[in-house]
């Protein structure tokens, strides 16, 4: 297995990049998964760049970034496209049994747990602490995943991301159509950033 990057550790740079086995992709994703309550991709970063160092910060937010523009669940998609990279269809089939075999299992069993005890004011509590706790994890991995467009070479592209929070979330706009305004505007940067 993969050494251990201790979490404080520079992220990778793309020399120090290390190729799982199809075993460590399977036992990553199944890591990842069972230690994401709340959403994954916390965790997924967290153990892709920083402990495993199987990706730098740029091609995680790359990778993301595309699986955000597909149909299905985002980690899913990543999950998938990660591992046809590295080893095709195994690599697919293993980080996906990885990533969804655990989460199944529990569900099936707390869904018997909520059916048996959602009713009772205690349980709801714990379920609401629960979503305070995630939504936390979701603000700190944003944060990690602007750290990249904070460089200098790269500041028009954060005010791109500042830009479609603000029309997203604070005016409120429609996803759709600022995705296809502030899309385009970002990939002619990146494109004009590498020429």
């Amino acid at each position: 297995m993969s050494e251990k990057a201790d979490s404080s550790s520079p992220p990778p740079s793309s020399s120090d990049i290390v190729t799982p086995t199809l075993t460590e992709l399977f036992l990553g994703f199944f890591k990842v998964t069972v230690s994401g309550f709340g959403g994954v991709l916390a965790w997924a970063r967290r153990e892709m760049v920083v402990n495993r160092r199987w990706l730098s910060p740029d091609e995680f937010n790359e990778l993301f970034a595309l699986c955000q523009f597909l149909p299905g669940p985002n980690i899913v998609n990543f999950s998938i496209i990660y591992g046809t990279r590295l080893y095709g269809f195994w690599g697919a089939a293993f980080a996906l049994f990885g990533l969804l075999a655990p989460p199944v299992a529990l569900m099936i069993v707390a869904g018997m747990a909520y059916s048996a005890y959602g009713q009772f004011p205690l349980f709801r509590d714990g379920l609401t602490g629960l979503a305070a706790a995630a939504a936390g994890l979701l603000v700190y991995t944003a944060v990690q995943m602007v750290e990249p467009l904070v460089r200098k070479e790269r500041a028009l592209q954060f005010l791109v991301a500042l830009a479609t929070f603000g029309s997203v979330g604070v005016m409120q706009w429609s996803m759709l159509w600022t995705l296809l305004v502030m899309a385009p505007i970002s990939i002619g940067l990146a494109w004009r950033r590498r020429a």
